[in-house]
Formats: C-alpha cells, sequence, structure tokens
C-alpha cells in the first residue's frame, strides 16, 4: 500500500512531542554523556528518543523501513531498493543539548525516491513545532496549539536575514558573508534553521560543512512545501538514500532567486 504522507502527518507530530517529552526529562536533571565512533556526544535522552519513535513508527507504517543517527544503517546494497523510508534524528543538536543552550530538535521525514514529502521539526524546549507534507501545506505551532500556515519569504527587502550554526562557523561560512554583503545574521543550533527560513523569520540558511542525511531531511521536506529552495553547490536540489554516504554535500536553503546563493557556498 502507498502511504498518503499527509494523513501520516497528525500521528508523526504526536510521536516527535512524545519524543521530546522524554528528552526534557533528562534535560531536566544530570545526565552522562558519552562518545560515539566519530567522537560525538551520545545521551540517554537520544536513545529514550530514538526507542519512542522507532516504535511509533513501526506501528504506523509497519512496512516502510527506518533509518535513524542512533540504528545501524544497511548498505546501500540493501537500502538502495527502498522507494519509501523514514530518516530520523531522535535529537539533533546533541551537542546543544549537552551544554544546556535549549537549541535542539526533533527530525523525522519520510522518503518517496529519494524526495522528502514529509517532514516534522519539534522544538521540544519552547513547544514548537514545524510541520509539512506533500498534498497538505507547511504549519507552525506553539505551546498552545494553535497552527499557522507558514510560508517562505519569496522576496528580501533590506539586507537578507542569514542564520547558521553558532558551533560550525568558520573561514568557508564567513566567506559566505562576505560574498552577500551587508545582511543580518542570527547564530542557531539544530535543524530549527530550516523552521526560520519556512516560516519567513530567516531568508537564507548556508551550510559549509559535512551533515548527514537525518539532520537535514525533516528541515527540508518543511522548506521546500513552505516555497523556499535547498540545493547543494551544483544549484540541485539535496537527495536522500542515492549514496553509500550518508554525509550531505555543502547547500544552502533559500527562497528568494533574485540571488546566486550557491555560488556564494
Amino acid at each position: 500500500m502507498t502511504p498518503a504522507p499527509h494523513l501520516l502527518l497528525t500521528d508523526v507530530v504526536a510521536l516527535a512531542r512524545e519524543a521530546g517529552r522524554a528528552i526534557l526529562d533528562v534535560y531536566a536533571g544530570d545526565f552522562d554523556v558519552t562518545r560515539k565512533g566519530d567522537d560525538s556526544p551520545l545521551t540517554v535522552a537520544d536513545l529514550r528518543a530514538q526507542g519512542i519513535i522507532a516504535a511509533g513508527l513501526e506501528r504506523l507504517t509497519p512496512r516502510i523501513p527506518i533509518i535513524s543517527e542512533e540504528a545501524p544503517v544497511p548498505a546501500l546494497a540493501e537500502r538502495g531498493r527502498w522507494e519509501w523510508l523514514w530518516l530520523v534524528d531522535p535529537l539533533d543538536g546533541t551537542r546543544e543539548f549537552v551544554e544546556r543552550s535549549g537549541e535542539f530538535t526533533v527530525n523525522i521525514a519520510l522518503i518517496h525516491r529519494q524526495a522528502p514529502v514529509l517532514g516534522v521539526l519539534h522544538v521540544p524546549l519552547s513547544g514548537t513545532d514545524y510541520y509539512a507534507a506533500s498534498g497538505s501545506g507547511a504549519f507552525r505551532q506553539g505551546r498552545d496549539g494553535v497552527a499557522a500556515r507558514i510560508a517562505a519569504r519569496a522576496r528580501i527587502e533590506g539586507p537578507p536575514r542569514i542564520v547558521a550554526s553558532r558551533s560550525h562557523r568558520g573561514n568557508h561560512l564567513d566567506a559566505f558573508f562576505a560574498a552577500v554583503g551587508p545582511h543580518e545574521f542570527r547564530p542557531l543550533g539544530s535543524a530549527a534553521k530550516f523552521g526560520l527560513v519556512a516560516d519567513g523569520s530567516a531568508d537564507v540558511y548556508p551550510r559549509v560543512g559535512p551533515t548527514s542525511e537525518w539532520d537535514t531531511a525533516a528541515g527540508q521536506a518543511i522548506a521546500e512545501i513552505a516555497g523556499a529552495r535547498v540545493v547543494g553547490r551544483d544549484g540541485g536540489p539535496l537527495r536522500y538514500n542515492a549514496r553509500e554516504t550518508l554525509i550531505n554535500p555543502d547547500f544552502v536553503c533559500y527562497a528568494d532567486p533574485s540571488r546566486p546563493w550557491h555560488s556564494f557556498l
């Protein structure tokens, strides 16, 4: 049976919120931090959220496989045959979680034929949700439960508002800023940056440096359904589950097509 992404959206948002509550339970107390093989941090919050999301998605769509940051990833020879799959980062921004900046998200995306068709970003600390699905539109919902349709700002008036990682700024990102010229800059951790472009709070999100597919798939779905684009240096969209590596190329998310943003990377 072919799933209808917009019919799954309510259940996936509820699942992300459940994972967010488990994350906040850990965040409120003391917790240990271990290191994975790539030296990235891991906490019990990552693992609890992973368990909640994996079990929930398996109940919701038992025939759709899941790729997650906190689970083994099959080789391309196996997963390359999948027409549908879930991409999950149960706690995006673990470094920010450990540093208690509050800038972390739960990311869940549904991929169809290498393109994201459903995305949910839940920001546990603020209770904000960004979500979108093909055939449904893009929305932002606060802790009050009121959902509002969102759209990226297709025309920039004044200096562009750029949002980018606070922990990965370097010479290459500074070169992007220089190429853009006068601008406003807001540093922010996690995939919430996609949400700010999607709702028009920011105009451009550049990323120079490695990200994994589970870091970007949900945000790309939301941004694109809200009217933005997410493209690599070649101007083409990011694709998913198409290569042996799950590391993305450099990319930029934007809505105003009047400037060649990808050429500034």
